[in-house]
């Protein structure tokens, strides 16, 4: 079960704190809520399906290029980042991000979700560090990981360029992967 294998390798990074923020994530929506509202993963549960495929391509990219020396030293990083990235999309305040899109007609068939009005608007990869913030420390490097995880896709592109450290590749690299690839494959 993904939920099972979610919580597994989050304890298995022994970061104090962590039973609150699994606590929070059951209780947020985390496992019933879609990863965007059109593109990959626009349906329920996919957020946590989309975060464990990061999660796992994160790992195998680690392993093939960076060396036993340093996965050894950051693989919790690469596991919190990969799994937890996308956080914020759960919503916050006890408010979803995204909820369904019903139009006047039914269902929009174009796109199921939209960003919840009833909460104010801020980045999810702003959110997801907020939200993570208040349970778990989070390194420097870990931070930037998360709010970087859309590099010249998202709303840090522009102090991205030259900045890059090997954790916010691994991180943006594995979620253009699972998002582009493997979610893509499996809607085919």
């Amino acid at each position: 079960m993904i939920q099972d294998e979610i919580e597994r390798l989050l304890r298995d990074t022994n970061r104090e704190g962590i039973e609150d923020l699994l606590e929070y994530m059951r209780q947020s929506g985390f496992y019933e809520a879609p990863a965007s509202t059109k593109y990959h993963g626009a349906e329920a549960g996919a957020l946590a399906v989309h975060s464990l495929n990061v999660c796992n391509c994160a790992i195998d990219l680690a392993n093939a290029w960076c060396g036993d020396a340093w996965v050894k030293e950051h693989i919790n990083s690469v596991i919190i980042c990969a799994l937890l990235h996308d956080l914020g999309k759960a919503g916050q305040f006890g408010k979803p991000y995204y909820v369904e899109n019903i139009l006047k007609k039914g269902r929009s068939e174009a796109q199921p979700y939209k960003t919840n009005e009833d909460l104010l608007y801020t980045d999810h990869e702003i959110a997801s560090v907020i939200e993570i913030s208040r349970y778990i420390r989070l390194t420097e490097e870990e931070q930037r990981a998360i709010l970087w995880h859309n590099g010249l896709y998202g709303v840090f592109k522009y102090e991205v360029p030259g900045k890059e450290t090997i954790l916010y590749m691994l991180i943006h690299f594995a979620d253009m992967w699972a998002s582009r690839v493997i979610e893509r494959e499996v809607q085919a």
